[in-house]
């Protein structure tokens, strides 16, 4: 089914970040429609599970309300083995997590779903790998004062402060900021989006 040009592009996220990145790419969306879900792992989910069901659940989610438009859903897991780092609750909760990937190398995965106005849905799994060097208790200090983990998977944000701290990074530096570009672009143009 050849999709309309006047089909409305639906961004299911209130992160200012993604809409950052479809901005880069020039794709305005025509609403930004957070999808509000508990995302929550189950029992025995793997974090590229996880970040699968809970993209796949925004787009769907938003999709029911804007009937007849593209829907982007997306979601950002930060994994250190099978061990899911979501956005820490508080600072305290921040510092531990942040002091468990220093040092360390450890994955970002990002999913993305599109839902299409014909009820289709397509996916797709970034997966990057993000090493830090060993934090001294000073940059500890000084990533948590910035208060950039507010809101963040695994309590930072690689294109803030702790970008300075990344010794190594393999992958797609937008799938680490929340929307892996190349894969939104190509679920977009594979289910009929035309850019207006």
């Amino acid at each position: 089914m050849q999709a309309s040009t006047s089909a409305a592009l639906v961004l299911a996220s209130a992160s200012p970040r993604r809409l950052d990145l479809l901005r880069q790419v020039c794709l305005e969306p025509d609403a930004i429609v957070p999808a509000d879900l508990d995302e929550s792992a189950t029992a025995q989910e793997t974090p590229r599970q996880l970040a699968q069901r809970l993209a796949q659940a925004k787009a769907q989610r938003v999709a029911a309300q804007w009937p007849g438009a593209f829907v982007i859903g997306a979601d950002t897991v930060v994994a250190l083995g099978r061990r899911v780092f979501g956005k820490p609750s508080d600072e305290a909760q921040a510092r531990r997590m942040i002091s468990r990937l220093s040092g360390r190398a450890h994955r970002v995965l990002t999913a993305v779903a599109v839902a299409a106005p014909d009820g289709r849905m397509s996916s797709r799994l970034s997966e990057s790998r993000v090493a830090f060097k060993r934090m001294t208790a000073a940059e500890l200090d000084e990533l948590i004062a910035c208060q950039e983990w507010r809101g963040a998977a695994g309590g930072y944000r690689i294109q803030g402060r702790a970008g300075g701290l990344v010794i190594s990074l393999q992958g797609s530096y937008s799938g680490i900021v929340g929307l892996p570009l190349y894969e939104t672009l190509a679920l977009l143009g594979g289910l009929g989006f035309q850019r207006p």
